[in-house]
């Protein structure tokens, strides 16, 4: 196997686990058992906040510089209008997926955040690698700037669970740049440095050990800085307001939570990206790897069939951490099957499919 080939059927099969933890986070979510026992599996469960869609959405960084390389190598003027036309297109499907699935009261939606990551991804198709890396850093700045300026609970009920007039131009351009599940600031740097990423050689196969080595230490580092900055400040700022500024969980979304989140997605990338190169040919590493090919219709599935049939059958919001778990690992075990099964006699996803027929 070629290693450019090599290296998208790992990002495949790192998206099936970036699905597996998305799954299992919105579950958790809509189900209501973020506060539910037993501790040791709410533990487990929390491993996956925030870690899962950060990986998603630098998967599709990675994604968009992988496709748009040609173009930008050869800056053959024509095939970098196709790539930006192909990007807008998706985007605008993307966006009306993402109302649709609000739409059906699901808040947590990455859609259509996704949508406008593709927007500014065809406008940066031809920009350099360190104008990409800077305008990184200055997302992140900006958005660390917001948290300490401006109330990042405006909208939003006690328990995070109902956004105050959403479909309202304010309230629908405060959650998607400052106060969403995803928010443009600071979501975009993990796409940003996805774009950047995608563009070194970081992902060859030269270079898996020194990327997992550096990317599990940059873990332990910023989620040290984060422990020991929020114990230093508490005493002057109080815990509530330390733990706002320096703490590592997604909400609200810290400079070191993207800093943490963006080392821990590239661990797993570089995890997976050893499994493929050991177990490529094995049943189960081919079913994982197609059900990443599948991730976009999996993801609208988990919410469209999974959490509908919960609602049918009035087991949704049931508090059970227990039930949200299992419940999750099953619906994701029928999704491998499915994926392995529709891959023998279709090369892409229902929605994949749509998508591609429609852009």
């Amino acid at each position: 196997m070629s290693q450019s080939k090599a290296r998208i059927t790992a990002l495949d099969f790192a998206r099936a686990l970036a699905i597996f933890g998305m799954i299992i986070v919105n579950y958790k979510l809509a189900m209501q058992a973020e506060q539910s026992e037993p501790g040791w599996l709410q533990s487990i469960a929390g491993l996956f906040e925030g870690r899962a869609s950060a990986l998603f959405v630098v998967l599709a960084g990675i994604g968009v510089s992988l496709m748009t390389s040609k173009s930008r190598s050869s800056m053959n003027g024509e095939l970098i209008r196709q790539n930006r036309s192909s990007l807008y297109r998706r985007a605008a499907f993307l966006f009306i997926a993402g109302v649709l699935l609000l739409w059906l009261d699901w808040n947590a939606d990455i859609l259509h955040y996704y949508a406008v990551f593709m927007l500014i991804a065809a406008l940066l198709i031809t920009t350099s690698d360190n104008k990409i890396l800077g305008l990184f850093f200055i997302v992140l700045l900006v958005s660390q700037t917001f948290l300490v300026f401006f109330d990042y609970s405006k909208g939003w009920d006690l328990s995070f669970q109902e956004y105050t007039g959403f479909w309202t131009l304010e309230g629908f351009l405060r959650n998607l740049l400052f106060n969403g599940f995803h928010p443009i600031f600071p979501w975009l740097s993990f796409f940003l440095i996805g774009m950047w990423i995608g563009r070194k050689r970081w992902l060859n196969k030269e270079n898996h050990s020194k990327v997992l080595l550096y990317s599990l230490s940059g873990t332990v580092f910023f989620e040290s800085l984060s422990f020991f900055l929020i114990k230093w400040t508490s005493p002057v700022w109080g815990d509530e307001v330390a733990h706002y500024l320096f703490g590592t969980k997604p909400m609200p979304p810290t400079m070191l939570y993207v800093l943490s989140g963006i080392c821990s997605a590239m661990a797993v990338i570089a995890i997976c990206l050893y499994v493929v190169d050991k177990f490529e040919q094995s049943v189960l590493t081919r079913a994982l790897i197609n059900t990443g090919q599948l991730s976009l219709s999996h993801y609208i599935g988990h919410v469209v069939i999974g959490l509908g049939l919960l609602d049918i059958t009035g087991y949704l919001e049931n508090g059970s951490l227990v039930f949200a778990m299992a419940y999750s690992s099953i619906y994701f075990t029928i999704a491998i099957i499915f994926s392995h099964m529709w891959r023998k006699w279709i090369t892409r996803g229902p929605i994949e499919l749509l998508m591609r027929k429609l852009c």
